[in-house]
Formats: C-alpha cells, structure tokens, sequence
C-alpha cells in the first residue's frame, strides 16, 4: 500500500471516530416526538434521553483523557466504541421487548455516554500526535467536519430508520460502532510507549501550572466551544418543535431541512481547517468574525417566521459556527506537549458535551418564556463570547513551520506553548 493511501486510511479513521460520537444524539433529534407518544413520557422525561448521554459523557471525559494520557490513545478509543455500541443494543432491545422500558433505555444512553467520553476529544489528541504542521490543522479541520457531517447525516438517518420502527435508530448506532472499530483497528498505528508513565503527581503539578499560566485564554476556548455547541443543539431543538407544531413537517422532510444548518457548518469547517495551517492571526480572526456572524444570526432570527428566510439567516449563524470550530482544535489540541494533551483536548471535549447537554433544556425554557427574548439571549451571549475571544486570546509573533522544535523549554514537563504553531510540540 503506498504511503499517500494509508495516511489517507488513517485520516478516515480517525475522522470516523467523531462521527460515531455525534451520532449518539443527533440522530435521535428526530424520534423524540414519537418516543414522547410511543412510551407516554413527558417533555422532561424525552429530553433527559438526550441530557444523560451529554451529562455521562461530560463526567468520564477528563478521565478517559488522563488515561489515554498515562497509556495510548487506541487503547482508550476501541474500548470506547464497543461500550457505545452496546449501550445501543441495550436501548434498543429494551424498547423493542419491554412496555414500561424507559429506564433501560437510559440505561443504553448513559453506557452510550461512557463511550463516547473515549471518542472525539482523544481522536483530536491523536491527530497532534500522529500529524504536525499545516497537516495537522488540515486533519482537525477534517476531524471537525466528520463531526458536523455526523450531525448532518444523523436527522437524516435517523428519520429514514425511523419510518420502519421509531427504536431502530438505537441498532444502528453498534453498526456504525463496528466500522470505526475496524478502520482504527487496521489503519491507525500509534506509537508504542517506551517509557514509564508520569507519575501522577507529576502530571497534576504540570496541567495545574497549565492553567495558572494561560488559564485566561484557555479557558475563553473552553467558553467559546460550549457556546457553539449549546446555541447549535438548542436551536435544533427549536426547529425540530416548530416543523412539527407549526409547518406540520416530519419524516425525513424533516431530517433534510435540520440537515441544511448542519451541512453549511461541516463544510465552513473542512474549508477552515485546510486553509488556516499555523497561521494563528488568521484564528483568532476567524474566532472573531465567526461569533459576529452568530451575533447578527441570532439577532435577526428574531423577526422572521417564514421558514425559507429563517433557514437562510440561520445559515449565517452556521457559517460562523464553521469558522470558529476547526480554529478553536488547533490551538487547545497544541496549548499543551503530548503527554499532557489528551486531558486537555478532553476537558474541552467536556465542555463541548454540557453545551449540548443543556441546550435543549435551556431553550425549551427559553420558548416558553419568549421567542424574541430567546434569540435576544442567544444573540447577546454570542457577542460576549466574541469579545471575550477578542480581548483574552493573545497570539505570539507567526514562526515558520517547524521552527518550534528548535526551542527548548525550562521545564520540559511544565511548560505551556501559548498558541505555539504546531511543530512546537
């Protein structure tokens, strides 16, 4: 096999490892009204099938991350997609066999949620430890588009299945499961550690003078990730309520218009992530300009109820999203050296995991209370998180590629690159 194949078979690998864990609650976006009647339950109670998932997968993630840390990042990832796989058949057996199955059917979800704590943020660890340079920012940005191409893929997905039985959407999650075990399995080589792990009290020392040092603008990246994700499953969330209730769309209609945001952000990301290398001004920009466009989006949502012109203001929010996104991978996957980079790219993966945890409770407030006051709200937390990133994440004079490697730290395992490019590590 030549060698521009197998790295072409190991990108798809690891870009199939975010796509799984996107699955887990997109796809089921569109059989929540159905469940809600099939099982009797009440808006709370179908929101918790997506809340459980989040707030798991939240809650295990840091600590997968030490883990993928301290050993290797397969180790954790292939463990990971079986636990999910099986946390789908559990639910999906369950709602097929037993008439009262909702709470095996959190049950699935929540083994469902350990799982995926093993998915995305490691993959995002393994690309900076298997790829370097622009490369590596062309690889996030595909990491970041596989993930936006499962959130397309999924109301689509889901409501085709859902046409045959509204749980088959939980047989199809080990299906997906199975082909990202294999492609990891076959075509990601990992380096072999040869030395003994850090110690613990080593490793802990080091990512708290992480945070000391940079926590300001580390912790705006956290900000600016969780508000992406909050504002763009909350809004899902919305639009999935008023195609029903208020346009009388469903089935896969349905799932091809939710697609449509969707399909704007996982293409704004892969462009991104090609086009931005090492190139940190051009992030922070990007960060910038992106949660403007989310500011205007959410702002103007407000005024319009026509469905066509809706979609197209949204499209705005979903370009900035697209912007944002890939940028915000390749400065935390490099705010830290390898041995400490699955914690922190899995602190962010927390993060992430609570914006979409909360977002569909939060909005379903938020409708009840207002509309234009919901999208108001939205509007303004976007433009604060955008001056946020504006003022606290600071970028260092652009070096040539590579020319990182060149410098040596003080404290080798203390030490924190600043928005380093990435041949710093």
């Amino acid at each position: 096999m030549s060698k521009t194949k197998h790295i072409g078979l190991t990108i798809a690998a690891i870009g199939s490892i975010p796509l799984i864990m996107t699955l887990g609650n997109s796809m089921l976006v569109p059989i929540l009204p159905k469940m809600k009647s099939e099982l009797h339950l009440s808006q709370f109670q179908v929101s918790l099938t997506i809340t459980i998932f989040s707030v798991v997968a939240a809650m295990f993630i840091p600590i997968l991350g030490y883990l993928s840390d301290r050993f290797n990042r397969k180790m954790i990832i292939l463990p990971s997609l079986f636990i999910y796989g099986i946390g789908g058949l559990i639910a999906g057996f369950a709602a097929m066999s037993f008439p009262n199955s909702y709470f095996w059917i959190l049950i699935g979800r929540a083994l469902q949620g350990i799982g995926a704590a093993g998915t995305a943020p490691i993959a995002m660890a393994l690309t900076g430890d298997l790829f370097k340079g622009s490369q590596e920012s062309k690889v996030l940005g595909i990491v970041e588009a596989s993930n936006g191409f499962g959130k397309v893929l999924s109301p689509i997905v889901g409501s085709l299945v859902a046409l045959l039985i509204w749980y088959g959407v939980f047989f199809a999650f080990p299906a997906f499961c199975i082909i990202s075990i294999l492609l990891t399995i076959f075509f990601v080589k990992e380096n072999v550690k040869k030395k003994a792990p850090m110690p613990f009290g080593k490793y802990i020392k080091g990512l708290l003078s992480v945070f000391k040092h940079e926590g300001r603008w580390l912790l705006t990246t956290y900000l600016a990730g969780a508000t992406c994700l909050f504002t763009l499953f909350g809004i899902l969330f919305y639009l999935s309520d008023i195609l029903e209730k208020t346009h009388d769309i469903n089935g896969v209609k349905k799932g091809l218009i939710l697609a449509i945001p969707l399909l704007i952000m996982c293409t704004t990301s892969y462009i991104t992530g090609s086009k931005i290398g090492n190139n940190q001004k051009l992030m922070k920009k990007l960060i910038v300009f992106g949660f403007a466009f989310m500011t205007v989006s959410y702002a103007l949502l407000s005024f319009f109820s026509n469905l066509i012109a809706f979609i197209s203001i949204l499209a705005l929010s979903s370009l900035g999203t697209g912007f944002v996104l890939p940028c915000l991978n390749s400065i935390i996957t490099n705010a830290v050296g390898k041995e400490r980079r699955g914690f922190v790219t899995s602190l962010y993966g927390s993060v992430r995991f609570l914006g979409v945890a909360i977002g569909p409770p939060v909005f379903g407030r938020l409708m009840e209370w207002s509309r234009i006051g919901m999208f108001m709200s939205i509007a303004s937390l976007a433009f604060v998180v955008g001056l946020l990133a504006l003022l606290m994440i600071h970028v260092k004079k652009e070096q040539p590629e590579g020319e990182g490697q060149k410098q040596k730290s003080n404290e080798k395992d203390a030490t924190v690159t600043n928005l380093q490019p990435a041949g710093g590590r």
